[in-house]
């Protein structure tokens, strides 16, 4: 049997992933330092599930720690690793950026080193579709350039990309980044849109809609963000003749490097995914409408070809059917 360490396992995606990899019989060490950036409570409720699988076990730590990351290292001997403990949002690196740095920035390179000098045979790392900042053109393609950032959270992630690419081609180590599109679903994160609808809704409190409701996203459902991983996981990438220094393809190199997209390749725009909320809650919602906020844009659009193409895979969940399963989690997790 395999041994994959995924950081972040107490995190959205992380619980999610770790889950689906106990139930295809892997050994799975979840890295988290449970942090306080939103409810330790729920974080806690998705361990004790993962806890009950013989094959899990915890290790409480925080990336950052370069110390405790290598005596992991040293210890375990991970087969596969995937990185999905960061410091998330994009609002929040406005009022913390220090907290990017060392978790985004100085975590990474901890996880990096120690994939390195314990032969680590393919690392998957998380990356954002917030990386496309400024671009407009649609869908966002892997192989457009994506140097102009709008947030820290945002430049942090394309320094993961860059990164990954140095250690890929230095050390050989085989890399792949996956840029995930707006992902929601049972176990969400209490500070997504979804979430936020939810809970204010629920309880009569009006809901902020940025850009006076002139948004899009291409929301991805959870299920579909994780079998993507799971199908990547597999796909240890191998350096690409095609790749030519005097036309770069980001998405690709010479060096065992690769990056995805994953989407659900169907923008929703923000008073459609407010109005099937309000539908599966039978509730209106107060709406507080406001001005778009800094380091935010305007549509996500995901194109997925390479997806499909080398994973034989297509996030398809709709969102009307992924918006209800949210909404009957909710309702039961917290009896509302």
């Amino acid at each position: 049997m395999r041994k994959i360490l995924v950081t972040g396992a107490a995190g959205f995606i992380g619980f999610h992933l770790a889950r689906r990899l106990l139930q295809k019989g892997e050994t799975v060490v979840g890295l988290d330092n449970l942090n306080p950036y939103y409810d330790v409570t729920l974080k806690e409720a998705r361990l004790a599930l993962l806890e009950k699988n013989g094959a899990f076990r915890f290790v409480r730590a925080d990336v950052a720690d370069r110390k405790a990351m290598a005596a992991l290292f040293e210890s375990e001997r991970f087969d596969i690793v995937v990185h999905l403990a960061a410091q998330a949002g994009v609002r929040y690196s406005l009022e913390n950026p220090h907290a990017y740095v060392e978790s985004n920035l100085v975590g990474f390179m901890n996880v990096l080193e120690g994939c390195r000098h314990r032969d680590v045979r393919h690392l998957i790392f998380a990356s954002s579709s917030s990386v496309y900042g400024a671009n407009t053109r649609t869908p966002f393609s892997v192989h457009d350039n994506v140097d102009h950032p709008l947030s820290l959270y945002a430049a942090t992630k394309k320094a993961n990309e860059l990164m990954a690419h140095t250690y890929a081609s230095l050390y050989g180590l085989p890399c792949t980044g996956l840029r995930f599109f707006t992902v929601y679903g049972p176990w969400g994160r209490p500070d997504m849109a979804l979430f936020l609808f939810t809970r204010a809704i629920l309880e009569g409190r009006p809901i902020d809609v940025f850009n006076e409701g002139r948004m899009e996203r291409d929301f991805t459902y959870i299920d579909d963000i994780v079998e993507g991983v799971a199908r990547i996981m597999e796909r240890i990438p191998a350096p690409d003749a095609a790749w030519n220094g005097a036309h770069p393809d980001p998405a690709i190199s010479f060096a065992p490097y690769r990056l995805y997209n994953i989407g659900n390749n169907r923008p929703v725009a923000l008073m459609d995914f407010i109005a099937i909320l309000e539908g599966h809650l039978g509730r209106e919602a107060k709406k507080n409408f406001l001005p778009m906020q800094a380091g935010d844009v305007p549509a996500t659009f995901a194109d997925v070809d390479d997806l499909m193409a080398d994973a034989d895979f297509k996030p398809a969940t709709p969102i009307e059917e992924g918006i209800g399963r949210f909404v009957a989690w909710y309702r039961e997790y917290y009896r509302k």
